[in-house]
């Protein structure tokens, strides 16, 4: 069992749900990612979702875009990524998933990755372009390692590839809460409830819900259905507001610390009679 299955085991035993919180490395600095973690931590985050910096992130919209632009121009590499890991676990044993793109996994060498990634501390990665039917090889060494995959499932996921994506899962499973890329909405799609309660009729593994939460209010109306939430984007628009000032750090992680307590707000037991509501309702 690794950090992010002890993390889900832990909030299971006490009712509460988990929040994920996403930043892009090196943005505005690495010596700030790392503060950032840290504070992440004392504030209720989960697990914390570190973008690997990509020059051309297809599955990002702009504010992320941005984000791994300032990053670049700071030279960050996936390498570095590794190391600010390793750095952070010197002081903290929060979980970590890289999120990613293949095309830098791949340069690196994949069991270069899954080797230095475990040895830094790291726990899994979301490598969000690489099709769990060409990542045999991948998964196996991520496997081996003890590190867990992460796999998306979308609203446009056909249903007979539900399963090999689940399959492919450790961790939890990401349920994207839309169709798109990453970005703030002002509401959370009302088909992924549906979405989710399909994926948890197929599986016992966590099922996350991502893409468009920007602030607390739609960060529990997501608790509502799913085992954990992810939040990026809005975070990421206030490290950008703040920059570079003593007040990125503090005010950040406070509205990180915001969106974890609306999370933990929402009872496991609230969510049991949801999902018993809705299949009742289902068979009438």
């Amino acid at each position: 069992m690794n950090r992010i299955e002890g993390t889900f085991e832990n909030l299971k035993s006490v009712g509460h749900k988990g929040f994920i919180a996403y930043i892009c490395a090196g943005d505005p600095s690495l010596r700030r990612t790392r503060h950032l973690v840290l504070e992440f931590e004392k504030v209720g985050v989960d697990v914390v979702e570190l973008g690997v910096p990509f020059s051309d992130p297809i599955a990002d919209g702009v504010v992320n875009q941005r984000a791994a632009e300032r990053a670049l121009r700071n030279g960050v590499s996936l390498a570095d990524v590794i190391s600010l890991v390793e750095d952070v676990r010197k002081k903290s044993e929060i979980p970590i998933v890289l999120f990613t793109y293949v095309n830098p996994v791949l340069k690196y060498g994949l069991e270069n990755f899954c080797r230095d990634l475990a040895e830094a501390g790291g726990d899994g990665a979301l490598v969000l372009d690489y099709p769990p039917e060409e990542a045999l090889s991948y998964k196996e060494l991520m496997d081996s390692y003890g590190l867990a995959t992460v796999g998306l499932i979308a609203p446009t996921t056909p249903m007979e590839r539900l399963g090999p994506i689940i399959n492919f899962c450790s961790g939890f499973v990401y349920c994207v809460s839309r169709t798109g890329v990453t970005g703030m909405r002002d509401h959370v799609e009302k088909g992924v409830s549906p979405l989710v309660r399909k994926i948890k009729s197929l599986t016992e593994k966590p099922v996350a819900v991502g893409f468009g939460i920007s602030n607390p209010q739609q960060a529990m109306a997501a608790a509502k259905v799913a085992d954990a939430v992810v939040v990026g984007s809005a975070i990421v628009q206030r490290i950008e507001q703040f920059g570079t000032t003593t007040e990125m750090v503090p005010k950040v992680s406070r509205f990180a610390g915001k969106l974890a307590r609306a999370v933990k707000s929402v009872p496991v037991r609230g969510e049991q009679r949801e999902e018993k509501k809705a299949s009742q309702e289902g068979e009438q």
